[in-house]
């Protein structure tokens, strides 16, 4: 499968929010999004967890 399927945390509260998928051969390094989290009420940023 050429696209793999990773997890997004807030980088605040550290809560699991969003899935998306990325192509690793063309991104190895880490994703970071700015997006809303529900818990925190609020736009932070989500970084890619392992």
């Amino acid at each position: 499968m050429p696209r793999d399927l990773v997890i997004l945390a807030c980088a605040e509260c550290k809560r699991r929010n969003y899935t998306t998928t990325k192509n690793k051969k063309t991104h190895p390094d880490r994703m970071e999004y700015s997006k809303y989290c529900r818990f925190c009420n609020k736009h932070t940023p989500h970084k890619e967890t392992r």
